[in-house]
């Protein structure tokens, strides 16, 4: 220990950084290994700080040591002398796994030998300035500096970025001139409000790229297809850049996703960024998504699930490639597995199945059972020679998270609903995704986080029976606070009465968001605006809200709804008095369209729009102040109240005049004369809580935090005329109220989507 401290001293690291390697295992080993390749080469002082420096850098970053004395050597020549160089040969390395490496092509795509003078650093920057100058000398220090340093480095590919730096300073400097108060005041200000964006966090804030955008080409920093090598942590074995030549020439090249649901639910938000993600990765880079079931449990799947499935992800705007399943692949990965066995690497079990849940599972002793034995057992398990449970078909191999010999087959004497009777074992999650990732030549297999722990177990198995195999990436579930998505608690909301079905609106099902009137723009907006994050997101409802009214803002025409109706009367208006009333569709662009309503001497406003005792800074009607009638041209004054045996407010007795002639009111109100009666449902958020799944904000369970005033089923409103020829799912904003969309239920049901951005308490 004390001689590879001294080792690593004399390299140039601290001792303190020197003792914080000795810690790391793994990294001291390659670095003394990488050390004494150096010295091999310079002697045992030869070894300066500057490479001790590029030897520690290349030690903590290459994954594939048997490239270590390739590598070291090179930087022990000082061929590799920056770190922009060690860059470069880390990525050649990583693109070039197999043997033997072409010295020529790695020192020409390292820079190896290219020198970059003063005068060539001092030519490219002032090249640049001169492109610039005249936005430079307009916007002075608020000038992206950036921009400029990116030009330079493109110029000067291996020359040192604190040079050029220093020069681009230089030249601004030289240029502009010292930074005036007026450049230190406008900068702190822009700093201030980019400091305060950083630390809101919140979605929405600052410009938000869309979501193609943000998944197309490079911006992932995916592999390319056929480059699948090239990704940390990929296994390459001796066949694998023949398997992928033919992959590559089945392709031609092409992207390749899937979005692989288990049709025994319905979809939710969650699977709107995972939807978008493959389906819009595929479409961003002209290639091509499946949708694939995994349908390998019989016994959870409904044909009911298939169709919804299918049903959301076209409503969200995409259209698969293909539609396959799992078990279109049955025979097939029936007799991979049979290959499996007979290359050593799996083995039939009789372990019982709570023996095996858990990660502290016991060896089983029948792991090392003949090959041949297996075999037959395996053939029997298919012909149904074994009871549930008695029998299952393990793979020998330890997963990520330590769990081991997962199970690859089980029995079920359940039908399928595709394959009938035909089979009685069933292939595991486990073992049929990556195969048949495989199977249909994908490229990039994106999952969610959680499957990280499956990576290793899916590289392997490809491996392990000498085929094609995919990139698997992972990105961050997508999450909202007050409510839940798993499918076992939703039925049990359903079951126990707390909501109707899957497509309930307090729900956050896509069925569910579609029944309130969610438009399929805003959820992809959502997701878009969410990003797409490694880190898994836990967002609040308003952010996906506020999606929705940006969508409906611009696309729902305006209707005017009364939902506590009180009747006025307009006494200086004839008894037949009818005229029809223009409303435009979008008031803040007329051009879309307008509608008429009609309007006659009975109205009815809002029970809230009236109070007979004034309050201060309440602006609508009161026997002391008029308001106006939106769309109408008229104001109206109160002349008497009419009350019922109880002393409640039955009906106003009012007179109008023109709003021309009148003196302006303080507001206007929507109304609605000869109307449609129709059903008005207010939702709220089902949970009290934002995370009713935790024990530690809601100790008894989920089902004990539900709000009483989730819904609010109001039968009597009224809703004027343009309404009438409206189609299920038809979304409207209800003037003043909030936007609405016509439920399937029946006729003139509207289930209200969002409020309007102004606060509903404002007086």
């Amino acid at each position: 220990m004390a001689d590879t401290l001294e080792l690593f001293t004399s390299i140039g690291l601290s001792e303190q950084k020197a003792k914080e390697t000795l810690k790391n295992g793994a990294l001291s080993s390659t670095l003394r290994d990488a050390i004494v390749q150096a010295q091999n080469v310079l002697g045992t002082s030869g070894v300066d700080k500057t490479i001790g420096t590029l030897l520690y850098s290349m030690a903590s970053r290459l994954k594939d040591t048997k490239r270590l004395e390739f590598l070291s050597i090179n930087i022990a020549q000082r061929k590799i002398s920056s770190e922009l160089q060690l860059a470069a040969a880390l990525e050649f390395l990583k693109s070039h796994p197999q043997d033997p490496i072409s010295q020529s092509e790695f020192d020409e795509a390292c820079g190896v030998g290219i020198v970059i003078t003063p005068e060539q650093i001092e030519d490219a920057v002032e090249s640049v300035i001169k492109k610039h100058k005249e936005q430079l000398l307009k916007e002075r220090y608020r000038f992206n500096m950036g921009l400029l340093m990116g030009e330079a480095r493109s110029a000067l590919k291996w020359a040192d970025g604190k040079v050029i730096k220093n020069e681009v300073d230089m030249q601004v400097l030289h240029l502009l001139g010292p930074k005036t108060e007026a450049d230190l005041e406008k900068n702190s200000v822009e700093a201030a409000f980019i400091m305060f964006t950083v630390l809101q966090g919140d979605v929405g804030f600052g410009e938000t790229k869309s979501l193609m955008e943000q998944l197309r080409g490079e911006a992932l920093k995916f592999h390319k297809p056929g480059e699948n090598f090239t990704t940390e942590g990929y296994v390459v074995t001796p066949n694998t850049m023949n398997l992928l030549k033919k992959h590559l020439e089945f392709t031609g090249g092409q992207i390749r996703t899937r979005f692989p649901p288990e049709p025994n639910g319905i979809l939710h938000i969650g699977h709107a960024k995972a939807i978008n993600f493959n389906f819009g990765y595929a479409k961003a880079n002209n290639g091509i998504c499946f949708l694939r079931y995994d349908d390998t449990n019989p016994e959870k799947e409904e044909e009911k699930y298939f169709t919804a499935i299918k049903d959301m992800v076209e409503w969200l705007g995409y259209t698969p490639y293909d539609v396959t399943h799992a078990s279109d692949h049955f025979q097939k990965l029936y007799d991979l597995a049979v290959d499996l066995i007979r290359r050593g690497h799996a083995y039939v079990c009789h372990q019982k199945g709570e023996e095996l849940k858990g990660h502290n599972v016991p060896p089983s002793p029948w792991r090392d059972r003949p090959i041949e034995e297996s075999l037959v057992l395996f053939e029997r398990m298919k012909k149904g020679l074994f009871a549930e449970g008695e029998a299952t078909l393990r793979m020998k191999m330890v997963m990520e998270d330590g769990k081991m010999d997962p199970v690859a087959y089980r029995i079920k004497y359940t039908p399928h609903h595709r394959t009938g009777d035909e089979w009685c074992i069933y292939p595991t999650y486990d073992y049929t995704h990556c195969l048949c990732d495989s199977i249909e030549n994908i490229t990039h297999s994106l999952c969610t986080k959680e499957f990280q722990a499956r990576r290793s177990s899916y590289y392997w198995l490809c491996n392990a029976l000498d085929l094609y195999c995919p990139v698997q990436w992972e990105y961050g579930r997508l999450n909202l606070t007050y409510t839940v998505v798993s499918k076992r608690k939703i039925i049990k909301l359903v079951e126990t009465g707390v909501v109707r079905d899957w497509d309930d609106p307090r729900l956050f099902t896509l069925t569910a968001l579609r029944r309130r009137g969610f438009p399929p723009e805003a959820i992809n907006n959502f997701c878009a605006r969410v990003g797409v994050t490694v880190s898994q997101t836990t967002t609040e409802p308003h952010l996906l809200e506020a999606c929705v009214r940006d969508v409906l803002n611009e696309s729902a025409p305006r209707a005017m709804a009364v939902l506590e109706p009180l009747k006025v009367t307009i006494t200086n208006l004839p008894e037949n008095a009818k005229s029809d009333v223009r409303v435009p569709d979008f008031p803040a662009n007329e051009a879309k369209g307008s509608h008429t309503v009609p309007f006659t001497r009975t109205i009815f406003i809002e029970q809230s729009d009236f109070r007979e005792v004034m309050e201060k800074g309440y602006k609508r009607l009161t026997p002391e102040q008029p308001v106006g009638l939106r769309h109408a041209g008229y104001v109206i004054s109160v002349q008497k109240i009419i009350k019922d045996s109880e002393g409640k407010v039955a009906e106003l007795e009012v007179t109008c005049c023109s709003s021309e002639t009148a003196e302006k009111p303080k507001a206007f109100i929507h109304w609605v004369s000869k109307p449609l009666a129709c059903e008005v449902r207010l939702y709220e958020k089902l949970f009290l809580h934002k995370h009713p799944e935790d024990p530690s904000e809601v100790p008894n369970g989920f089902l004990s935090d539900i709000n009483p005033h989730s819904l609010e089923v109001i039968r009597n409103a009224l809703v004027d005329t343009s309404v009438k020829t409206a189609k299920v799912f038809d979304k409207f904003q209800f003037e003043r109220v909030g936007y609405f969309s016509l439920d399937p239920d029946s006729t003139l049901i509207f289930n209200r989507t969002v409020t309007l951005k102004e606060d509903p308490g404002k007086i």
